[in-house]
Parts: C-alpha cells; sequence; structure tokens
C-alpha cells in the first residue's frame, strides 16, 4: 500500500497503527476530569497534596496539558507519581501506593459514563471505515490500560475495523518503549518496516522511531503547527490528510 501525506509518500505500508487519546478520540476534557477527582479523593485522605498533584498531572484550572503526565502517562505511572507525593507526607511506600490505588478506584466509579465526556474526533469513524475497505491492517496502541483500550473500541462499535488494540499493563513498559509497537506490529503480522505509527505525542513519535517504523505521522486536530508533533516525518491537523493508494504489483 502506498501512503500519501502532503508531500510525502510512505510505500510498502500493509499497516495504520494509531494512538487512542487525542488522536482517534477527544478525551482531554474526560483526562482533567479524572485527575481532579483523582486529586480530590487523596485530598480528602490528605489535606494539601490535591492542588500539587494537579500540577503533577499536568492541569492547571480547567486546563489540561495535552503534554503532561495525565494526557500521555499510563495509568501505572500517574499511580505512582500520585504515590510519591502521598509518601512525602511520611506515608510508607506500601501505604502511599493503596491509598493511590484507592482513590483512583473511587475516581472512575464517580465519573459520569465515558461515552458522555470522549467522543471520536469529527470524521474519525468513517475514515477508518475507509481505510478498513482498502484492506490495510488497522491497529491501536495506547498508554490507557488494555480493559480502556477494549471499552473503547466497544464503545465506538470499531471492532470490525480494528484488528488488534493493545494498552499498557504492568509490568509492561510504556510509551515510549519501542517493543510495544513491535509487538503491536507482530500482532497484526507486520514488520515495523510495514507500519505507520499516527500520534498526538513525542512519545508516540519517539517509539516509532526507535522501532524502526516506515512512517511517522503526527497529528493534532486542527493544529498541524503543535510543538509536541514536530519530530514527526509529517504532522498534520486531520485524518483525511492521509491518501492510501494501491500499489501497483
Amino acid at each position: 500500500m502506498k501512503i500519501c501525506c502532503q508531500t510525502v509518500t510512505f510505500e510498502g505500508i500493509e499497516a495504520i497503527i494509531l494512538d487512542k487519546d487525542g488522536t482517534l478520540e477527544n478525551s482531554l476534557d474526560f483526562l482533567r476530569l479524572l485527575a481532579q477527582r483523582r486529586s480530590r479523593f487523596i485530598d480528602a485522605q490528605i489535606p494539601g497534596t490535591g492542588e500539587p498533584l494537579l500540577m503533577a498531572f499536568g492541569v492547571q484550572g480547567e486546563v489540561i496539558d495535552p503534554r503532561g503526565l495525565m494526557a500521555v502517562g499510563s495509568r501505572e505511572e500517574n499511580r505512582i507519581a500520585a504515590a510519591a507525593y502521598i509518601a512525602e507526607t511520611g506515608r510508607s511506600w506500601s501505604e502511599a501506593l493503596a491509598i493511590a490505588q484507592q482513590a483512583f478506584q473511587e475516581a472512575d466509579q464517580s465519573l459520569p459514563r465515558r461515552a458522555e465526556v470522549s467522543p471520536l474526533f469529527a470524521g474519525t469513524r468513517e475514515i477508518l471505515s475507509q481505510w478498513a475497505a482498502t484492506g490495510i491492517k488497522l491497529g491501536i496502541l495506547s498508554a490507557d490500560s488494555s480493559a480502556g483500550v477494549q471499552d473503547f473500541i466497544t464503545r465506538h462499535q470499531l471492532g470490525e475495523l480494528i484488528q488488534l488494540g493493545m494498552g499498557v499493563d504492568p509490568p509492561q513498559p510504556s510509551k515510549p518503549d519501542p517493543r510495544l509497537f513491535q509487538q503491536v506490529c507482530e500482532g497484526l503480522g507486520v514488520t515495523p518496516q510495514q507500519a505507520l505509527m499516527v500520534g498526538d505525542s513525542h512519545l508516540d513519535i519517539q517509539m516509532a522511531k526507535a522501532a524502526g517504523a516506515g512512517g511517522v505521522i503526527g497529528i493534532c486536530w486542527g493544529n498541524a503547527r503543535a510543538q509536541e508533533i514536530q519530530g514527526a516525518d509529517v504532522a498534520i491537523a486531520h485524518l483525511n490528510a492521509l491518501t492510501l493508494l494501491h500499489q501497483q504489483p
């Protein structure tokens, strides 16, 4: 498959691997709410930790940093960061981890259904359908948990379009470890050189390049000049910037 994007052409591509949050799903509002709830539940047990935790998560007021821990880190990385702040108050490490885990679970239970807060970006399902119709393999690689990725696929009814969805579960490494990209490629039955990565974070870009991806596309919806994707081979503002063409044998 030949994939054209602006002035760049990627040849011999058999699979497109996509990040989830910020690439397919407009999830920043949900992640901000989740960070605020986590911080609130921890602060209720350990007063004074709420505001520092929000800053660590990358949340200031009603704004979340798309490059911050909450936006690009795994659940386990966020839990470890929260536990570190708790441990600074004199709690043992095991107690700090337990408090963070309990707060994270309470935050999950207190939020509205994610479908009500995190829609797909406009036109995403239609574009994925068009891509799938060409015969190219589609995968998702997210810093979210595996359960979170499967919930996303089910919630948005993408099961017929996505061949493989992979998240990060302890003790797995998280992005930008290139082994994650390599594992998804193996699951799709392609080599990294035959796969194109599409993501909204410098971690996606760093991971895919280290894994030897056939191409790396950075997306920041509406803003192709965003700083966090400038290391990509191509920076785009919408998925429709990609054109898939069958190569002549």
